[in-house]
């Protein structure tokens, strides 16, 4: 089939917390495309409700990615347009996606981005970063010897790096820290644009820092070098 015969998938970026940070072009998107694939119907169905919204969903995520981005091709190629989300932020970024958006490259699909937010470059835009690389190494190892090993080789690179954590495990996550990179810098936004959203600045040289985070929303983070 020519590409010019298939549909266009949308990779569209959703608020990571505050519906007013959804875009025009995204909800003109979202209102136009056949099918939108969400990490979760649920989730992505209130949205769409908040947005006046009623599309066809089809659920799409990381336990059923690898047998579903066929059939979703399939559709794009029989020329439906379909949206592509996550639960919130950019798809794609630690989210699920990856095997769709390649899919569809290697079948000439048209992809157009709909950028939007970002739970990455959020904390950048709050926190800054020196110099113009940084490392974004996703949701941390949960096991501890893991993590260090990872923390060893990133402190060897120099670079500032942006990560994810659980709050039930984000106090742990500091103690890792300041037994492994004491003199580092840590930055912590925590649920970012929402109510009770907090971005702050956290020393490791304080022994008891750990103590004084609270343990409910997700957290961004970001680690350098002091």
């Amino acid at each position: 089939m020519e590409p010019s015969s298939s549909g266009t998938l949308y990779p569209v970026a959703t608020p990571i917390g505050n519906l007013g940070d959804l875009s025009d072009r995204a909800k003109q998107v979202l209102t136009s495309v056949d099918l939108v694939a969400c990490e979760d119907t649920r989730r992505t169905g209130k949205l769409l409700q908040e947005l006046g919204l009623s599309k066809k969903l089809f659920s799409y995520h990381d336990h059923n990615e690898a047998h579903k981005a066929p059939q979703v091709l399939e559709q794009l190629l029989a020329g439906q347009n379909i949206a592509l989300v996550s639960d919130a932020g950019t798809p794609c970024i630690h989210d699920p996606g990856f095997r769709l958006v390649r899919a569809a490259h290697g079948a000439g699909v048209r992809i157009v981005p709909v950028p939007g937010p970002s739970a990455v470059t959020t904390l950048l835009s709050a926190v800054g970063v020196g110099g113009s690389q940084f490392f974004f190494a996703g949701y941390l190892a949960k096991k501890s010897a893991r993590l260090e090993r990872d923390l060893t080789m990133w402190s060897s690179w120099g670079v500032p790096v942006v990560f994810f954590e659980t709050g039930p495990r984000i106090r742990k996550t500091l103690k890792i820290f300041q037994k492994c990179i004491p003199d580092y810098k840590v930055f912590l936004g925590r649920e970012l644009t929402k109510t009770f959203e907090e971005i702050r600045m956290v020393s490791l040289q304080d022994e008891n820092i750990a103590d004084t985070i609270k343990e409910k929303g997700e957290f961004v983070g970001l680690i350098e070098q002091g």
